[in-house]
């Protein structure tokens, strides 16, 4: 595994997401209520277009502390479509990574799980992140299939330099803890200089019944590439084989 510098022109969104008793599903940043989408669909906020929120007063409530990093996001994603090079990289590219990682939420969280092996050593939440490096590929007519995963690596959590985003995440770490969880696994998804950051709240791995899977890997390769997104993470118990 390779460790690097991040780098300068990065350009930070972090999308909430829990793998506590949801198993996966987007919370409500304010009231941290698990969605439902059979029911209904979480609203965004559209500063950032990352961060959720089951109503419009739970994102009234939350506006105070969340404007600082909405306003630096937006700012980061205009930086971003104002550039010149980044060779393949167009103005779109920030939006179309908030659009890949959405789709793949539960599958990015799940991968996440099984490389920094959380259900076997709880502390590496804590100490390191998985970068998942992404190739950009013409323009198909779903954007979150004009990804393809070039690599994956385990790097520090000093990976991430940017004050505001290190306070997001610390934020929810704390809010995590507090709710009996191990701390806020940290996923960064990353294609030329536009990089989105997705932490995940995590519960005591005696709480998270997934299998341990050696060939995450393998599996992140294959739904990216195949266009899936209806991945469920496989749990074996006593009762048999669970998906979800």
């Amino acid at each position: 595994m390779a460790y690097y510098s991040l780098p300068a022109a990065a350009n930070y969104n972090t999308p909430p997401m829990t793998m506590q008793k949801q198993r996966g599903y987007r919370i409500c940043d304010q009231c941290g209520a698990a969605e439902n989408p059979s029911v209904s669909k979480f609203r965004l906020c559209g500063g950032c277009m990352t961060t959720q929120y089951c109503s419009q007063d739970c994102q009234k409530m939350h506006w105070p502390s969340h404007k600082p990093i909405c306003q630096h996001t937006a700012e980061q994603i205009s930086s971003v479509k104002q550039s010149a090079g980044a060779g393949f990289a167009d103005e779109n590219l920030a939006k179309g990574l908030r659009k890949f990682t959405s789709a793949h939420t539960a599958l990015l969280g799940w991968a996440g799980f099984q490389a920094l092996q959380l259900k076997r050593v709880p502390a590496n939440v804590r100490q390191n992140a998985l970068l998942i490096e992404l190739s950009h590929h013409g323009r198909h007519s779903e954007s979150h299939r004009r990804f393809s995963v070039s690599s994956t690596h385990i790097v520090p959590r000093t990976y991430i330099r940017d004050p505001l985003v290190i306070s997001d995440i610390q934020r929810r770490e704390e809010r995590c803890r507090h709710n009996g969880g191990i701390g806020t696994l940290v996923i960064i998804i990353q294609c030329g200089g536009v990089s989105q950051v997705m932490p995940v709240e995590v519960d005591p791995p005696s709480k998270i019944s997934w299998d341990t899977r050696e060939d995450w890997a393998s599996v992140l390769h294959h739904f990216v590439e195949s266009g899936r997104t209806d991945f469920k993470p496989i749990s074996t118990t006593s009762r048999g084989v669970n998906y979800g």
